[in-house]
């Protein structure tokens, strides 16, 4: 197995291990993958796992690191938004979630909407804010979160 199979499979087992509540064995999965080869979803990744353990600067830093390998891969520029939302910096966050929005190679690409939606939400911008659950609703029409913000936000603009 050579060094790119190594870190991706590394990097899939490390999701794996996040998704079933074990931040801690994924970071030591991410950081094995990243050993391998550094790539644009180990340091995603590995971040994500991070951000879990409450390290959310770091994990920011992470995201950045995968941005120089690979800008056209969206899940890190979504990232940095949503930690930098959970920091309490939404308008830091907005530049970032659009450069999610328009990522040659992202998915699910609704997420940024969403959380942009959020976002103006937050911020009392509710046209704004349902504007971006629409999109986030046309691009995942299963995502009951986004239906819901909307009739949310239908019922305050009435």
């Amino acid at each position: 197995m050579d060094n790119d199979e190594r870190a991706r499979q590394l990097w899939e087992e490390g999701t794996q291990r996040l998704t079933q509540g074990e931040p801690e064995e994924a970071e030591k999965l991410f950081e094995q993958s990243l050993a391998a080869k550094p790539t644009a979803e180990g340091y995603t990744y590995h971040g994500w796992a991070i951000s879990y353990l409450g390290r959310l600067e770091e994990a920011i830093e992470d995201c950045k690191k995968a941005i120089t390998l690979d800008p056209d891969f969206g899940n890190p520029y979504n990232d940095i938004g949503v930690y930098l939302m959970q920091l309490g910096r939404l308008e830091e966050a907005i530049p970032w979630l659009e450069r999610a929005k328009s990522a040659r190679r992202y998915e699910p690409r609704h997420f940024p909407y969403s959380n942009l939606g959020h976002i103006h939400e937050q911020k009392g911008r509710w046209v704004e804010a349902l504007q971006q659950y629409k999109e986030a609703l046309r691009l995942r029409p299963d995502s009951q979160s986004a239906r819901e913000a909307i009739g949310r936000l239908r019922g305050r603009l009435n």
